[in-house]
């Protein structure tokens, strides 16, 4: 822990007072496990934390849409604004040197105040708590990014392996989205149960040799139409892919690891579509925070444990156990 002044906004900047701020499995992987210097995940020993949500306490000039008092999540890469990406909304994916994410390559949400974009802002409407904001910033917009990739409609039964917290946001999503079932996969006994009880899956799967045989025992021997990864791990791709309906759709966005297959058997011969989705862009964001409103859904119940600031370090320690949901600093 450490003490900065108090930040002010310029141009087209505003101040946001955080109040709730989720901690992250990349977090986790990246910064205390992989870093290694450079380009997306070069963690530059800026304040931690790019899932923020919180109230706007102050507005640098040439603001033009949000004021003091709103209440907002911010999208956590701040980009050029001007390359192709950035156009269609995908700041996550801007190539310029301006490109900096909160938490990553600027300060983030771990600290009383944040310092962002107002083109980052996206309105937090008031059924939604901070907490559900936070949710959003990251988790929630990832996993809402890749269902809305693979058309995920009351036609599909729907897998997920990784019921961390993204995958439970995926299944959570994917139920709103009209899916008939969602099978999820985890290794991690604690996440399985977790994943029932909050309503993020129908039935749950222990990973490992048998999972492929249980997930195509409740598809009536077909498999899923759609599935995604959320666990970032080779094993879980594999069942996820294998676990995938001919014709199917499967989408990768569990971070790091291999995806290690044989194309005829596994792709090309079963006819699936792979997709590689990197967090969502900002108008998907703000298309969710309306649908949640419209579901009654709310993304804070995957959060199990809530945190200070000054606890911060407890906080992390608990996320890195990989055993619970979403662990929140609240303010």
């Amino acid at each position: 822990m450490r003490h900065v002044d108090d930040p002010a906004p310029g141009a087209g900047q505003v101040v946001v007072a955080m109040r709730a701020s989720t901690i992250c499995g990349s977090d986790l992987r990246a910064i205390y496990r992989e870093h290694l210097g450079t380009g997306p995940e070069a963690y530059q020993g800026v304040i931690a934390g790019h899932e923020p949500s919180g109230e706007i306490v102050a507005v640098g000039p040439r603001c033009r849409r949000f004021r003091t008092g709103d209440r907002v999540a911010v999208y956590h890469i701040a980009g050029c604004g001007l390359c192709e990406d950035c156009r269609r909304g995908y700041f996550i994916s801007c190539t310029s040197p301006l490109r900096a994410a909160y938490g990553w390559q600027r300060d983030g949400g771990h600290a009383d105040y944040l310092l962002a974009e107002e083109a980052t802002c996206v309105p937090l409407p008031e059924p939604l708590t901070f907490v559900d904001g936070a949710c959003v910033a990251c988790g929630f917009g990832t996993a809402y990014e890749a269902l809305s990739r693979l058309g995920v409609s009351g036609r599909d039964a729907v897998l997920v392996t990784g019921l961390g917290p993204v995958g439970m946001a995926a299944g959570l999503l994917a139920k709103a989205l009209g899916a008939h079932l969602v099978a999820g996969v985890d290794r991690e006994p604690a996440r399985r149960a977790l994943a029932l009880e909050v309503g993020a899956v129908d039935v749950v799967v222990t990973a490992g040799p048998g999972a492929v045989g249980e997930v195509l025992q409740h598809t009536g021997g077909h498999g899923c139409e759609a599935s995604v990864d959320c666990s970032g791990s080779a094993a879980g791709r594999a069942t996820a892919l294998a676990g995938t309906r001919r014709w199917g759709r499967v989408a990768l966005v569990g971070e790091g690891g291999r995806l290690d297959l044989d194309a005829s058997h596994d792709v090309i011969h079963r006819q699936l579509t792979v997709y590689g989705s990197w967090v969502t862009a900002i108008w998907r964001m703000e298309e969710l925070v309306s649908k949640l409103v419209a579901w009654d859904l709310h993304p804070g119940r995957t959060v199990t444990d809530t945190y200070p600031l000054d606890q911060a370090g407890p906080a992390y320690g608990r996320a890195d156990e990989g055993t619970g949901g979403k662990v929140a600093l609240v303010f």
